[in-house]
C-alpha cells in the first residue's frame, strides 16, 4: 500500500451534529476502514445558535458562510445534493478513480444542512453528486455516503466487499 502522506485527502463536511447513536456508530465504522484506502476526516460545522427565530434563506446564508470558509482555493469540491449526478456504486468508484488521479490533494464533499445550499455555496461549488432520487434525512446522507465511498475504493481495489 501507498505511503498515506501521498495519498489524496478527503474531506466530509456537514452541517450540524450526528444526533442519533446508531448514525454515529455506522459513520465511525466506515471511517475506520478508510484509513486503509485515504487520508478521511469529517469537519463539523456547529449548528446555528437561535436557528429557530431565523428565516430558512439566513439559516442557508449563515451556514454557507461557514462552509466556504473552510474552502481551500485549489480544493476539488463536490455538493450532496439530490439534483446532482447519478451513478451506480462502481460507476461512483470509477468517478472517484479519475478524480483521485486529476485533483488536487483535497477532495471535498459537502452535506449541507435541513434546507440545503445557499446561493453563494451553489456559485462557488458546481459540481454535485446525488446518492438517491430519493429523500434521505441530512443525518442519513452521511453514512451513506461513507459507506459508498468505502464501497467505491473496494471496487477499485477488486476486494470482494461489493458484489454485483
Amino acid at each position: 500500500m501507498r505511503n498515506l502522506n501521498e495519498i489524496m485527502k478527503i474531506i466530509l463536511i456537514v452541517v450540524g451534529k450526528t444526533v442519533e447513536e446508531w448514525l454515529r456508530k455506522g459513520i465511525e465504522s466506515y471511517t475506520e476502514r478508510l484509513v486503509h484506502f485515504c487520508q478521511f476526516e469529517t469537519v463539523t460545522i456547529p449548528d446555528l445558535k437561535n436557528n429557530r427565530n431565523m428565516d430558512i434563506q439566513t439559516q442557508k446564508v449563515r451556514e454557507g458562510e461557514s462552509i466556504l470558509k473552510l474552502l481551500q482555493p485549489s480544493d476539488d469540491v463536490y455538493l450532496l445534493d439530490d439534483k446532482g449526478l447519478q451513478m451506480t456504486s462502481p460507476e461512483m468508484a470509477a468517478w472517484l478513480e479519475k478524480r483521485m488521479s486529476q485533483s488536487s490533494k483535497r477532495l471535498v464533499f459537502i452535506i449541507g444542512g435541513p434546507y440545503g445550499f445557499s446561493p453563494a455555496v451553489y456559485e462557488r461549488v458546481p459540481g454535485r453528486l446525488s446518492l438517491s432520487r430519493m429523500t434521505f434525512s441530512h443525518q442519513m446522507v452521511r453514512v451513506i455516503f461513507v459507506e459508498q465511498l468505502y464501497r467505491a475504493f473496494t471496487i477499485i481495489g477488486n476486494l470482494p466487499y461489493h458484489h454485483e
